[in-house]
């Protein structure tokens, strides 16, 4: 009977596939087993590393950034305070440094035109400083220079009632703030033992205009 090509093709391509035997046991190494084995090693690689892309890409299309410090939020500066008695305290602090910015002009001016000190005092403080001033004037003086205002602390504030008012203590140094003959220009000789530098205790009230001084009072302590 004659053999069949077709049959004995098939049988020489399944014998290729069966790894061939070796002699000499099981344990010994061939080119088959070899070939196997890197076979298997690369497979495991490539599991890894298909593992490993899949954990990046979750990573990056999670949504969960980084935590880097915001420059916003470092550079942040602090809030400004509502609470209105901390707003009347420094609101009661600036208007006392303005109110000596215009006793400065008031009897710096014999005219008495510049200062406008009514947009800064009211009460006894706005008459006692112009009547003071307008008696230096009469007398043919003049203050020039600046006084120093140091150690300002506010007292009682009370913002509940229809007219808001505070106290504030200051050390008002007048060292700089010259006494001078209109005219010339010349320093006029002052006492010596007078203090330049003493406490005053003043008082504010809040009006529709503004904070106006009320009352400025020398408390004749050094400080």
């Amino acid at each position: 009977m004659g053999t069949s090509t077709t049959g004995s093709s098939y049988a020489h391509e399944a014998q290729e596939e069966q790894p061939p035997q070796s002699p000499r046991g099981d344990n010994v190494t061939t080119p088959w087993t070899a070939f196997v084995r890197i076979r298997k090693q690369a497979a495991a690689l490539i599991l890894v590393c298909n593992l490993a892309s899949l954990a990046g890409c979750s990573e990056s299309h999670s949504g969960t950034k980084p935590s880097h410090p915001s420059a916003t939020s470092t550079s942040r500066l602090p809030a400004t305070s509502t609470d209105p008695t901390e707003v009347a305290k420094k609101e009661a602090v600036a208007a006392y440094a303005a109110y000596w910015g215009a006793m400065e002009r008031l009897y710096a001016d014999p005219t008495d035109k510049s200062a406008h000190l009514d947009q800064y005092a009211a009460s006894a403080a706005l008459k006692n400083a112009e009547a003071d001033a307008k008696r230096a004037h009469g007398g043919g003086l003049i203050y020039i220079g600046s006084v120093a205002l140091t150690d300002q602390t506010v007292g009682k504030v009370d913002t509940s009632g229809t007219i808001p008012n505070a106290t504030v203590s200051s050390c008002l140094d007048i060292s700089k703030w010259l006494t001078v003959d209109a005219k010339t220009k010349k320093p006029v000789s002052l006492p010596e033992n007078r203090l330049t530098k003493y406490v005053i205790l003043s008082t504010l009230e809040k009006y529709p205009e503004g904070w106006r001084v009320i009352r400025d009072e020398p408390q004749g302590k050094p400080c």
